[in-house]
C-alpha cells in the first residue's frame, strides 16, 4: 500500500515539474572555464598588487611571485579567449545564448518586468515571475557588469601586459591606446584595472547568492541548469 501511495506521489509531482531546455553545451562548458578563470585571474591578481613581502631561501631559488604571474597571464589568455567564443555562440547558438549580449532597453515593458524583479530581491513582492533564461534584472546586471565588464578589464590588463612585453609587442600594438588615454600613466591603468577586479569580485558574490535565493524561493532550477541545460519549473 505504501509502494503504490509512493508510486502515485512520484508520478503526480513529475506532472507538476515542467522542463525546459535553456542552456546548450559549449556555454555551460564556457561559464564553469570562465568561473574558473576568473576565480585565478581574482587571487592572483590581489598578489600581483599586493605582492608578498618576502619569501624564505635564496632569491635565486625562488619564483614564486613569477609562478604567481604565470598563472594570471594564462588565465587571462583563457577568459579572453573564452569570450571571443561566448561572442561567436552568440551568435550561433540559440536565442538563450544572445540575451546577456542584447538588452532590449527600448522596451517599456522590459523596464518594468526589471522593476519588478527588483521588489523580488528585495523582498517586497511575494510572488516570484519565472523565465526560461534569465530574468530581465539578471540580463541587465550580466550586461553591465560582464559583458562590458569583461571588455573593460580585457582592455585594461591587456594595456598593462602589453607595457612589460616591450613597445611594437602585439599586446601593445592593440592595447597600448588604453595607457595614453589617461595621459601614459600605466599606474592609473592599474588601480582602474585593480578596481574592476573589485567589482567582478562583488558582482561574482551577489550573482551566487541571486542563483541559490531563486532555487530555494522561486520554485525554478538555476545552479542545476547550468550543469545538465535544462530548466525546471515547480507548480
Amino acid at each position: 500500500m505504501l509502494a503504490e501511495q509512493d508510486a502515485f506521489e512520484a508520478e503526480r509531482q513529475a506532472r507538476l515539474v515542467k522542463a525546459v531546455y535553456v542552456y546548450e553545451a559549449p556555454l555551460r562548458l564556457w561559464h564553469w572555464v570562465n568561473a574558473l578563470a576568473i576565480t585565478v585571474l581574482a587571487i592572483t591578481g590581489y598578489f600581483i598588487g599586493q605582492p608578498l613581502p618576502s619569501v624564505p631561501g635564496e632569491a635565486s631559488a625562488n619564483f614564486l611571485m613569477g609562478y604567481i604571474r604565470f598563472a594570471h597571464f594564462a588565465a587571462a589568455y583563457i577568459f579572453a579567449v573564452g569570450f571571443l567564443g561566448r561572442i561567436y555562440w552568440a551568435m550561433v547558438g540559440n536565442h538563450h545564448a544572445r540575451q546577456i549580449f542584447l538588452v532590449p532597453v527600448w522596451s517599456l515593458k522590459w523596464w518594468s518586468e526589471v522593476f519588478y524583479e527588483l521588489r523580488w530581491y528585495l523582498f517586497l513582492v511575494r510572488e516570484p515571475k519565472k523565465y526560461v533564461g534569465h530574468n530581465p534584472l539578471a540580463q541587465l546586471m550580466m550586461f553591465l557588469f560582464f559583458t562590458i565588464g569583461a571588455v573593460y578589464m580585457i582592455c585594461t590588463g591587456f594595456a598593462l601586459y602589453g607595457e612589460g612585453l616591450g613597445e611594437g609587442s602585439w599586446a601593445d600594438s592593440m592595447f597600448g591606446w588604453v595607457i595614453t588615454a589617461v595621459g601614459g600613466n600605466s599606474l592609473q591603468v592599474h588601480s582602474f584595472h585593480r578596481l574592476g577586479m573589485w567589482v567582478t569580485v562583488c558582482f561574482v558574490i551577489v550573482h551566487v547568492y541571486a542563483a541559490i535565493r531563486e532555487d530555494i524561493m522561486s520554485r525554478q532550477s538555476l545552479i542545476s541548469t547550468m550543469i545538465s541545460g535544462w530548466r525546471m519549473f515547480k507548480d
